[in-house]
């Protein structure tokens, strides 16, 4: 049997007078910045992120952690950036 039915991890959402509810959080819908990701779901006629309740408030400090369609973040300098203790101990082997 196949199943054709892609799973989602807002089974057992329902949507109330104040949006979708989820576990008892009240979902917000996910703003521009979210398009693309991999993890935005669409039910009924909005799309909602199953990680974050409130998507805009990820965005407020820069990209959101859980974003699938945004790459690492490049200094000033053109270098990416790194992690100074991991820079330290990939250093101390050689790499």
């Amino acid at each position: 049997m196949a199943n054709d039915k892609k799973p989602t991890s807002l089974d057992g959402a329902v949507m109330t007078d104040n949006g979708l509810s989820f576990k008892g959080a009240i979902m917000q819908a996910v703003i521009d910045k979210c398009e693309g990701c991999e993890r935005v779901i669409p039910v009924a006629d909005q799309k909602y992120c199953p990680t974050y309740a409130n998507p805009a408030a990820r965005w407020a400090r820069g990209a959101c952690n859980f974003a699938t369609h945004v790459k690492a973040t490049v200094d000033a300098g053109g270098k990416l950036k790194v992690n100074p203790l991991k820079a330290s101990k990939r250093a101390a082997r050689g790499r």
